[in-house]
C-alpha cells in the first residue's frame, strides 16, 4: 500500500543516489510494517540523519572521502560504539585501524563477528557491561581483595 511507501531522502543534504530492490524512482518499499528492503545511499553527508543515528536494518551509506584518517575520523564521528567493519590484507595497517577505532567489536575481512567465546557489547552510550564470553558474568560477580600475612 502507498502508506507503507518511504521515499529516499531528496532536497539539501540528500544522497546523489538510492539503490535496492525497494528503490522505484526514488521510493522504498517495505516489506511489511517493519522491514525495508536492503538499500544502498551514495553520497551520504555527515549532516544527515542516518549518519547521526543507529540504523538496525539493511542501509548502507556510502561517503566519499579524501584519505584514511578521514575515514577513520568518520567511522568513529557517532556517539555509538557497537561494531565496525572493514577490510584490508594488511597486517599492520590492521592494528592500526583498530588501535584508533572506538568500538568493542570489529569484523576485519568479515561480517560475522558474533561467537560464544567473544563479549558483546559496546561503547559510548552503547556499553556498559558485557553479555558473553568469560567477561559477561562480571557484572554479577564482586572482586574481593585479601592480604595475608603470616
Amino acid at each position: 500500500p502507498d502508506d507503507q511507501r518511504r521515499r529516499c531522502p531528496t532536497g539539501a543534504g540528500a544522497p546523489n543516489r538510492c539503490h535496492g530492490q525497494g528503490s522505484d524512482r526514488g521510493h522504498l518499499r517495505a516489506n511489511g510494517s517493519r522491514f525495508v528492503n536492503p538499500t544502498v545511499l551514495e553520497g551520504a553527508r555527515r549532516n544527515m540523519r542516518m549518519a547521526r543515528e543507529g540504523t538496525f536494518g539493511p542501509l548502507a551509506a556510502v561517503f566519499r572521502i579524501q584519505n584514511r584518517s578521514e575515514a577513520l575520523d568518520l567511522a568513529n564521528d557517532t556517539e555509538f560504539g557497537l561494531a565496525a567493519y572493514f577490510y584490508n590484507r594488511d597486517l599492520s595497517r590492521v592494528c592500526r585501524v583498530m588501535e584508533r577505532f572506538e568500538y568493542l567489536m570489529a569484523g576485519v575481512n568479515t561480517d560475522l563477528i558474533s561467537r560464544p567465546e567473544a563479549p558483546f557489547g559496546g561503547v559510548k552510550i552503547l556499553g556498559l557491561g558485557r553479555e558473553g564470553s568469560r567477561y559477561g558474568i562480571d557484572a554479577y560477580l564482586d572482586l574481593k581483595y585479601a592480604c595475608l600475612s603470616v
